[in-house]
């Protein structure tokens, strides 16, 4: 065993040394969709389940273990996407499915569950917006025919007929529903219903439902919690009371546990264990630094047993080191030293594991481990095109900001440079709030970095990952001290000798573009260019334009995190046009709903007024980023001739050429 993983552990380091080696770049290496996006083996062994990206769609395909030979596929129509599946039973898998438009923004789940057989057969939907009658001929109707939205709560490991599903109406913040689930029929039991608005549920390893958590119209989170199947719901929890909440992450095995995840008024977030009955609570497990990333559970229940935490690189922490999972997890992670270790999913005997790795150069393998023979066998690499050995390293990088606050981040530096005097890209991350960048593969940073860049990536307040009071700092800081920290970042990276001062970019989407833009009329002598990508660009119009303020909760998010309308344009970049003094690269989607193609057809306008260079390209087809091949290849390109013509970088191989608009 030792053998086959130590081999596959060494070939994915590569050491970083001597001088750049950029060269032009093959944007089709970064662009390319994984293979395939998760992979599941089923409870008894047999199957494996994964899921296959595609141009326009994402399938799942079940494959016989010991064949290879496909059972099972499921595809629905364009711009359909499995986004989410669980084995159900030896036999069966349930699937959640989204509308994903771009590749910037998180998939847009449409509350439908489908299932299908692991041999084929059985393929339906449960429940959802696209439940369709059983027409006129009959009056059995096995499934409700409504526009609802679920979600999958516990998929009760015990049990192959029922899940426990979240069910709730489109509406804006909606009250929602727990039922039971019949996973051929669809046949829907209310099981119980919140008492607070956007909730979500938590049971017990009975299946019973025993917590509720969610928010209303002013976005004060409240828990509320029942003892029993039926019981009545009790406050156990109100933010507004203590500006901090708990939330429920499971339950012990025994039910007399529940395990919460809580904030802290001072330090990041930390895992406690709350006794039910005499409702006291003890501390488990928490970083000085970062909050829990991920949370690991006993095979074949909701048991939380440990944690994933991001402390610059992954690192896991059990609540008993003594523990076969434990002791599990310590073997991989030794074996596969310098990558970060996950297991997706095992059969329910414990003997099979199918286990992940990745790292910062490594987008990742899968291998199936044998508990019991210690054997590790590949099964599937995700991009397998990508060669690890030349890809770029990527450390975690800290600093002190004006104010005296610890910033995070990363720095990726082109393999075979020394780290230092690199023409540079400092690249914010979307969001802003609770958004943070993690040590990984990170497709932009690693085609930045073999065009010769160093690339550095900054956890500016607000970000999520290091505490309640870290991103509560960052409300309405936009233009701020958040961007204060973005400065210091590049100031750092300066004086620490990894930028040349006189060839800096700054780029970014989302609220990464509005960091950009903003960056270059702040310190209008710190970068010499700047682009933004599907970027918001004037604040004010964030009020009236866009899906955030369309629900009540929507508008309080915007005034208490962005700032009220009329106190915006002070700090909107369009708005400060005549203060940026160097060349600015935009694009933007002309089907984005999060940042409207107005915020960059206004900054575009304002640039041009002032006479700063200003090309600007849009995809008329997209969203809030961009998903077509073609789409990207031409950004890509276009960007990556940008920045070689105020930086001196490589640009890429290869160009369409005319996949954007130029003009309005």
């Amino acid at each position: 065993m030792k053998k086959i993983i130590l081999a596959t552990a060494i070939g994915m380091a590569a050491a970083v040394s001597g001088v750049p080696d950029a060269r032009a770049v093959n944007v089709d290496n970064y662009i390319k969709r994984d293979s395939f996006s998760d992979i599941k083996i089923s409870p008894n062994g047999d199957y494996y389940a994964a899921t296959v990206l595609q141009e326009d769609r994402t399938s799942l395909v079940i494959l016989n273990r010991e064949t290879g030979e496909v059972t099972g596929n499921f595809t629905l129509e364009r711009n359909k996407h499995v986004n989410g599946f669980w084995w159900v039973s030896p036999e069966r898998v349930v699937i959640s499915t989204a509308q994903k438009f771009g590749m910037l923004a998180a998939p847009q789940l449409d509350g439908n569950l489908y299932a299908i057989n692991a041999d084929g057969s059985g393929a339906d939907i449960l429940v959802g917006q696209s439940v369709q009658g059983a027409g006129l001929q009959t009056r059995i109707q096995p499934k409700k025919v409504e526009r609802v939205a679920a979600f999958l709560v516990d998929d009760l490991p015990e049990d192959d007929k029922y899940v426990i599903v979240s069910v709730s109406p489109f509406t804006a913040d909606p009250y929602t529903q727990a039922d039971r689930l019949d996973v051929r029929t669809g046949r829907r039991t209310q099981l119980a219903r919140a008492p607070v608005r956007n909730a979500d549920f938590v049971t017990d390893n009975d299946g019973i439902v025993r917590f509720a958590y969610g928010s209303g119209v002013d976005n004060v989170r409240k828990l509320y919690y029942r003892a029993s199947e039926g019981g009545e719901w009790e406050l156990l929890r109100d933010e507004g009371t203590t500006d901090l909440f708990e939330w429920p992450i499971g339950f012990s095995h025994d039910n007399g546990t529940a395990y919460f995840r809580a904030e802290r008024a001072n330090g990041p977030d930390e895992i406690v264990a709350f006794d039910v009955e005499s409702r006291t609570s003890r501390a488990l497990v928490k970083d000085d630094e970062v909050d829990p990333y991920r949370m690991i559970y006993r095979n074949n229940s909701l048991e939380p047993i440990g944690v994933m935490f991001m402390d610059g690189r992954p690192r896991t922490e059990f609540f008993d080191d003594a523990s076969t999972e434990a002791r599990l997890y310590r073997s991989l992670e030794a074996a596969f030293a310098g990558q970060a270790v996950w297991i997706t999913s095992q059969t329910t005997d414990g003997r099979l594991a199918l286990v992940q790795v990745w790292s910062d150069r490594s987008p990742g393998d899968y291998f199936l481990f044998d508990t019991v023979a210690k054997k590790a066998d590949h099964v599937l690499t995700r991009r397998q095109w990508i060669d690890p050995e030349q890809m770029a390293e990527m450390q975690p990088i800290s600093f002190d900001s004006r104010d005296g606050l610890k910033i995070h981040g990363y720095l990726t530096t082109p393999k075979g440079s020394n780290g230092t005097a690199l023409p540079m890209i400092v690249m914010p991350h979307g969001g802003p709030f609770g958004i943070r960048d993690v040590w990984g593969f990170d497709r932009d940073a690693q085609m930045l970095a073999e065009a010769g860049y160093a690339v550095l990536q900054i956890n500016f307040r607000g970000s999520g990952g290091y505490g309640n009071k870290f991103e509560d700092i960052g409300a309405r800081q936009w233009g701020g001290t958040m961007q204060d920290d973005v400065t210091d970042a590049t100031r750092w990276a300066i004086q620490q000798g990894h930028a040349d001062p006189r060839r800096i970019c700054i780029l970014g989407g989302s609220y990464g573009a509005y960091a950009s833009l903003m960056g270059v009329a702040k310190e209008p002598g710190l970068y010499k260019c700047a682009a933004g990508v599907v970027g918001v660009y004037d604040l004010p119009t964030m009020h009236t334009h866009g899906d955030v303020q369309r629900r009540g909760s929507g508008e309080t998010y915007l005034n208490e995190w962005i700032g009220a309308r009329e106190s915006l344009g002070a700090v909107s970049p369009n708005r400060m046009a005549d203060r940026i003094k160097v060349p600015v690269f935009l694009a933007a989607g002309g089907e984005d709903d999060r940042a409207p193609i107005e915020h960059t057809r206004m900054m575009e306008k304002a640039l041009k007024g002032t006479g700063v260079p200003v090309e600007a390209h849009y995809y008329r087809e997209e969203g809030h980023g961009f998903y077509k091949e073609e789409n990207n290849r031409d950004y890509y390109t276009r960007l990556l001739a940008f920045l070689s013509r105020h930086l001196g970088g490589e640009v890429a191989t290869v160009s369409t050429g005319s996949a954007a608009d130029t003009g309005k």
